[in-house]
């Protein structure tokens, strides 16, 4: 799945415009590499995701297509440093 359709059904990101801006702007990283709004993701990736000063890194638990609001949160796990 792309990533940034993955941030917006995820809720990570509410809207996929600003997924994609953000990938545009190098402030999602997959795995350590800068991604493109085009890069995939798959269970098991790292996703990290920089807010102004503070950053969130999230594992991909599962890539559905469809998923309601209140399963989004299933979709991943924080991890904290």
């Amino acid at each position: 799945m792309r990533v940034d359709k993955y941030l917006k059904i995820s809720r990570l990101i509410k809207r996929r415009t600003v997924a994609h801006d953000a990938c545009e702007q190098d402030r999602i990283m997959i795995n350590g590499k800068q991604a493109k709004p085009s890069a995939q993701v798959k269970p098991g990736d790292i996703v990290e995701i920089a807010f102004g000063n503070s950053r969130v890194k999230a594992e991909v638990l599962s890539t559905p297509e469809h998923v309601s609001k209140d399963g989004a949160s299933e979709l991943y796990r924080i991890i904290n440093d």
